[in-house]
């Protein structure tokens, strides 16, 4: 039987109708599923899930559900639940424990429902679930044969966690396969964050000094359409290897000083903590707009903002204004939570099709291997990632060459060179 904590259950056929617009754009999920529905390589184990509770995500958890596992599922941020999409789920089968606008006692007070299920396979985004099964909930180790994670900032942590020797099930590092990181860390990050800070002011991008604080991989797709929008770009960073090639891309790069004096508009990408301080936005102009696109809301030091700002109103939905003691103001987009999440919708389905194809053949894998894998993060499978990509690329109707024999020869032998 379901059990479910959500909302507003009378959402559901909203939700439905949400889902089905996106499944229609999921092409690669769909025929897993199918094959799922088939062979049901899931039947009989259990899947507790903490992440962003989208309408992709919906996709994701029907097909897990399709394959014989039963699922249960929390958010992986307080402001990122779709609730129309939650009430959806509960009524199909799916245990969901979530609602927008969760607060810090009830985002673990949910978790730990979902953990109550006793699940074989963890999934994470972010890193929340598993840490919480490592300290408040071990009773449940014994049980669990092996996770995956979808974030940077989470496998981050993850390998901390394997390197202090006290991660205690393996866990796959899906954030870091080419289908994930290269697609959908560049390409939906790029995008659904500008959606965000256009869906929350409802700006002109162009002519702005736009700031991307961390040119990894989700920098560098904002970085990316920002500049497509018209911005002027400036990264800061801390690696001289980023920091070279946003260089090399065109993009100024100086430190948070520098630019703190110049931006309009600031996004930080980092996984890390404290980026934008108070020493930054007390040097800004009057009317910046700061924001975060980084998995948790410690990228920017909100709290040192509450404490020295003179007054603080919202003045539209996800944009609260802050007026410091110069009489300058800072706008704060989504309470510095993903604002990609909570001002708009996430990532584009189309770019989450190959990332959840990637989770699903990945459960996949660690009910069949996990048992032999030692505790550790390990990498997606070559072959599954190479099988997601060429799914997508078939969806798409787009052919690719094949090596002929002779190559094959070639690119196996080292004696063949120059003729």
């Amino acid at each position: 039987m379901c059990e479910s904590v959500i909302k507003d259950p009378s959402l559901a056929d909203k939700g439905k109708l949400t889902i089905e617009w996106t499944e229609n754009h999921m092409p690669v999920l769909n025929l897993i599923k199918k094959r799922f529905q088939d062979e049901k390589p899931l039947k009989g184990y259990r899947i507790a899930a903490c992440l962003h509770v989208t309408k992709e995500t919906a996709v994701l958890m029907k097909t897990l559900k399709a394959a014989g596992a039963e699922v249960a599922l929390c958010a992986s941020n307080p402001l990122s639940t779709q609730d129309d999409v939650a009430a959806a789920l509960a009524e199909e089968g799916v245990n969901v424990f979530a609602w927008r606008g969760e607060s810090k006692d009830d985002y673990y007070r949910l978790m730990n429902k979902v953990l109550d299920f006793k699940p074989h396979v963890t999934l994470d985004d972010g890193g929340d679930l598993v840490n919480t099964v490592h300290s408040s909930r071990r009773e449940l180790l014994e049980n669990v044969i092996g996770g995956c994670e979808e974030t940077t900032t989470g496998v981050i942590r993850l390998r901390m966690m394997a390197k202090d020797k006290v991660l205690k099930y393996p866990m796959i590092a899906v954030n870091d396969t080419p289908t994930k990181w290269d697609f959908d860390n560049v390409y939906g990050t790029g995008q659904s964050s500008i959606d965000g800070i256009l869906r929350a002011t409802s700006i002109l991008l162009a002519g702005k000094n736009f700031v991307v604080a961390g040119y990894g991989h989700c920098g560098r797709g904002v970085a990316l359409r920002a500049k497509g929008m018209g911005a002027h770009v400036i990264v800061t960073e801390i690696d001289p290897v980023k920091a070279l090639r946003a260089l090399m891309d065109g993009y100024r790069v100086m430190t948070m000083e520098e630019a703190a004096k110049i931006g309009d508009i600031f996004i930080t990408a980092t996984g890390n903590t404290s980026v934008l301080r108070i020493e930054h936005m007390e040097r800004m102009k009057d009317g910046v707009i700061i924001c975060n696109t980084g998995h948790f809301n410690v990228e920017i030091d909100v709290n040192d903002l509450e404490k020295t700002a003179k007054r603080k109103r919202t003045i539209r939905p996800n944009v609260d204004e802050y007026l410091l003691p110069n009489n300058r103001r800072i706008y704060l987009l989504a309470e510095g939570r993903l604002v990609n999440l909570a001002a708009a919708e996430g990532h584009p389905s189309e770019v989450m099709d190959m990332s959840f194809s990637d989770q699903a053949l990945s459960v996949e894998y660690i009910i069949k291997h996990g048992r032999e894998l030692k505790p550790d993060v390990y990498n997606v499978p070559i072959e599954i990632d190479e099988q997601v990509a060429r799914l997508k690329l078939e969806s798409l109707n787009i052919k690719i060459d094949k090596l002929t024999e002779k190559q094959i020869a070639y690119l196996s032998s080292y004696q063949l060179g120059t003729e």
